[in-house]
């Protein structure tokens, strides 16, 4: 993970279909004669930069309503998570107010959210359901991220998460029945009929919301209708989630805050990654995840923001920041957490991710001499253009 290739004077080829075509240094004559009399639609100069792959933020909940910043004071005055949760805020205040929300009305939230998230230089987001606990508005919340695919430059990833937690007015065994008997065949129809595009299927696996036997069987039917397993697990309790990894053939699980030395050698063995999201226990003042004790235990580490109305981040150059100051990654172990990895543990690093000829032209345009200004440079990366597929779809100077 510590290892990046940075090639100095290059030249990157992007062609018409949005994929990197060729890359070159500068010394290499023949290649720079290949293309002395092609047309190119648009000749960046990038002299005095750096560019790097488009940010992939591995784990996100945009589609909501409703912001909680009054529970900022809560946790300030020393109120933990589960404290403001049965409290009648978190998790179902949120429920409430995007339950009340139309789909129209989270479509516009979730877009200027998504362009915020552009400007900082993610072109990639894993983006989750969660905040409808029911049949209706959980499907609500897939048909917006699916709409938004289709008229935002972020590409989107969506997950299926409607174990985020136990509405009020029913039981753990009963909800997980709906879920399983209603929600996951309601999620394989829409999706034949083209109406959502869920990847990926999450549980909050965590004591007191979603036990261990209730999490399997639901990350089971996921799985059973296609969708990738990729969960919450091990956050605010030692509760045996990395430990899955192996029974249930696991993508990828996030947090990981509490996970044990068993759980860092099951995720090692088949191998399972950890996206870890160090906005979290900042804003919550957690104890970190272990980065640099599972890095070493060959888990493959990869970061996402966790943007959701607890944690109001949208910027992966911060979230780089936080995993190298709190969590003790080198600078090159974030990009690589934050690029490669994180595209890895949505099962795109095939095509995404980094700077290789065959994947997409997605790249971030620093004005900085070095690539790690982007990490150094607190709050303001010197960001100065975003591309897509090779084309511009952000700019400073605009």
């Amino acid at each position: 993970m510590n290892k990046v290739e940075v090639l100095e004077r290059a030249t990157i080829i992007v062609n018409s279909q949005g994929l990197i075509e060729d890359i070159y240094e500068e010394n290499n004559t023949e290649a720079a004669q290949k293309y002395s009399s092609a047309k190119f639609e648009q000749d960046v100069d990038c002299k005095g930069k750096s560019v790097l792959p488009g940010f992939v933020d591995a784990h996100t909940h945009p589609v909501w309503s409703g912001d909680r910043v009054h529970e900022f004071a809560m946790k300030l005055a020393g109120a933990t998570y589960m404290e403001v949760h049965k409290a009648g805020g978190g998790i179902g205040f949120t429920v409430r107010h995007t339950r009340e929300s139309s789909e129209e009305e989270l479509l516009a939230l979730l877009l200027e959210r998504l362009r915020r998230m552009l400007s900082h230089g993610t072109t990639v987001v894993e983006a989750k359901s969660g905040y409808g606990l029911d049949l209706e508005n959980e499907m609500k919340m897939l048909k917006v991220l699916h709409q938004a695919k289709q008229q935002s430059s972020i590409e989107i990833i969506s997950t299926y998460l409607g174990a985020h937690s136990v509405p009020k007015d029913k039981s753990l065994q009963d909800y997980t029945k709906e879920i399983l008997d209603v929600h996951i065949p309601k999620i394989k129809e829409l999706k034949a009929k083209g109406e959502i595009s869920p990847c990926n299927i999450d549980v909050f696996h965590e004591k007191g919301v979603f036990e261990t036997e209730e999490t399997r069987a639901i990350l089971k039917a996921g799985r059973d209708i296609g969708l990738q397993i990729n969960f919450h697990g091990d956050e605010l309790h030692a509760v045996g989630s990395a430990e899955l990894s192996g029974d249930l053939d696991v993508l990828a699980i996030s947090h990981l805050e509490h996970i044990s030395d068993a759980g860092i050698s099951a995720m090692a063995k088949r191998p399972t990654f950890a996206v870890l999201l160090p906005t979290t226990a900042y804003i919550l003042r957690l104890v970190p995840p272990p980065a640099r004790k599972m890095i070493e235990g060959n888990v493959p580490v990869a970061l996402g923001s966790d943007y959701n109305p607890n944690a109001h981040c949208v910027s992966m150059p911060f979230v780089m920041n936080l995993a190298c100051v709190n969590m003790r990654m080198s600078m090159n172990e974030a990009l690589v957490a934050a690029t490669i990895n994180s595209a890895a543990a949505l099962g795109i690093s095939d095509s995404h991710g980094s700077i290789e000829v065959g994947k997409r032209g997605d790249f971030v345009l620093l004005s900085a001499p070095k690539w790690e200004h982007v990490i150094y440079q607190l709050v303001d990366p010197p960001i100065s253009s975003v591309f897509k597929g090779g084309k511009p779809v952000w700019s400073s100077s605009k």
